[in-house]
Formats: C-alpha cells, structure tokens, sequence
C-alpha cells in the first residue's frame, strides 16, 4: 500500500523508517506523474515488508519538495537510514524502479 505523506508527518513515516524508502514527488497536474503513479502503487505491493512506499503531492507539500531540491516531477528519491542513497527523474518503466529497489534490499 502506498502512504501519502507531507509536510507535517515526512520525518516520522518517511526519515524515522527502519526500511529503506520510496518517495515518488508528483502533481494531480502532471501528465507523466499520472503514468509513474499506478507503477508506484503496484512496487508498493510488491515490496510490501521489504519497502515503505510513500507519494508526495508537491502542491500540498512545498517544504518537503524544497528540502529535497525537487525541481522537475515526478522524481521518486531512495533513502536508507533517513539518507538519499539514488533518484530518478522523469517517466521510467517499472523494471528501472524495480532495479534501484532490489539494490537497497
């Protein structure tokens, strides 16, 4: 399942987590956002217990995105330990993610 996180709970769900981390940073407005989303949702499933699949909502959460130097979406972050350990920018299929995914494991 993939949890909505923002500005207030970020550090709590996201940084504090024993598992490594997906952050996918995207927009209701965003054409390329709206393809990433349902892949997110689905890596979600696949990693559950392995992984802790969060969305972000740039609109609703500027900090966070600021913070993290998000400038082009959707960008989805990998963190360990509360750090960024990879990124990818833009529209990819489900097996790049998936990679970056199985390298954090």
């Amino acid at each position: 399942m993939t949890i909505k996180v923002d500005d207030t709970n970020f550090e709590e769900i996201v940084l504090k987590s024993d598992k490594p981390v997906l952050v996918d940073f995207w927009a209701e407005w965003c054409g390329p956002c709206r393809m990433v989303g349902p892949i997110v949702d689905e890596l979600a499933d696949d990693f559950d217990g392995k992984f802790v699949v969060t969305k972000v909502d740039v609109d609703a959460s500027p900090a966070t995105a600021a913070k993290f130097g998000i400038r082009n979406i959707p960008t989805i972050i990998f963190l360990k330990g509360g750090e960024v350990v990879d990124k990818q920018v833009g529209a990819v299929p489900k097996t790049a993610i998936a990679e970056k995914m199985n390298a954090l494991l």
